[in-house]
């Protein structure tokens, strides 16, 4: 059961992402007075998530390593699958960014 609500709270923090992403939802709390959403702001909270769920990955894989008896294999194995994924997607991200920023680089002026 407890694998059953952190899969359960995955998915509500990928839906709240994919909201704010979309400007649905929760984007008020990232958005400055002129109503536009802060693409900086919002960049920086998916980074800070992402190292997030790795800083857990790796405590509860340490935690297992040790011997703790409160850590389970299978949710040490899902949270580093989250964190490998979440890394992933930001990785892709950062290379679309960069595409983007290379393609209005080399536009002319």
């Amino acid at each position: 059961m407890n694998n059953t609500t952190s899969i359960d709270a995955v998915l509500a923090q990928m839906r709240t992402l994919a909201s704010q992403a979309s400007g649905g939802i929760g984007v008020e709390k990232t958005q400055p007075a002129a109503g536009k959403v802060d693409f900086g702001q919002l960049l920086g909270n998916a980074i800070g998530s992402v190292n997030q769920t790795q800083v857990e990955a790796s405590g509860m894989k340490q935690a297992f390593e040790l011997g703790d008896k409160d850590v389970d294999l299978a949710e040490v194995m899902v949270a580093v699958q989250k964190s490998s994924i979440s890394f992933e997607a930001m990785v892709q991200v950062r290379n679309k960014l960069v595409d983007a920023y290379k393609e209005v680089m080399n536009m002319p002026i």
